[in-house]
């Protein structure tokens, strides 16, 4: 049953509401996809702090004028166009897509929009490969951990170095 004017005015304002403050996007065909699958990631989307979002190409396209991405033109996207929105982390729709993709040939990327700019294909996929902001932190962690960590066993090797020393003159008198 089509939508009335009113449900599309919603769907735009709640979209566009929504374009208004993520960090990034990234633009799905999801020709193919079984309910089971929509629904896998959606949830995996929702885990990540993301959210996956079905709708017509025209309403994407006014709700994203509305939240002032004038630039981007989803009619010229093939197939069914869904949106992984990213609310937290910039790497994240595009990782969720990617490795959804991988294990679920029927979906496809076609670009996205990262810093109010559209991304094509390619740069969807290189984002895809970055490391994550809470794996970024942690490697970042780790590498000022290990210098106060070496020196930390540097001292205490000289200590134990003296214990040895002192067990054995200890030992041979």
């Amino acid at each position: 049953m089509p939508k009335t004017k009113e449900q599309k005015k919603q769907i735009v304002d709640n979209l566009a509401e929504k374009l208004s403050n993520f960090k990034s996007l990234v633009f799905t065909d999801y020709k193919g996809l079984t309910v089971a699958e929509a629904s896998a990631i959606r949830k995996l989307a929702k885990e990540q702090g993301a959210e996956y979002i079905v709708a017509k190409k025209t309403l994407i396209n006014l709700a994203l004028d509305k939240a002032g991405l004038k630039d981007t033109d989803v009619k010229s996207l093939t197939g069914n166009v869904a949106l992984i929105i990213g609310f937290e982390d910039e790497v994240a729709p595009a990782k969720i897509a990617a490795n959804f993709a991988k294990d679920h040939e029927a979906l496809k990327l076609l670009g996205g929009i990262m810093e109010q700019k559209y991304i094509d294909l390619a740069q969807v996929k290189l984002l895809s490969k970055i490391p994550s902001k809470a794996e970024l932190l942690a490697k970042l962690v780790g590498s000022l951990n290990s210098p106060v960590s070496g020196f930390v066993n540097v001292l205490a090797g000289s200590l134990r170095g003296l214990v040895y020393v002192l067990n054995a003159i200890k030992e041979s008198k």
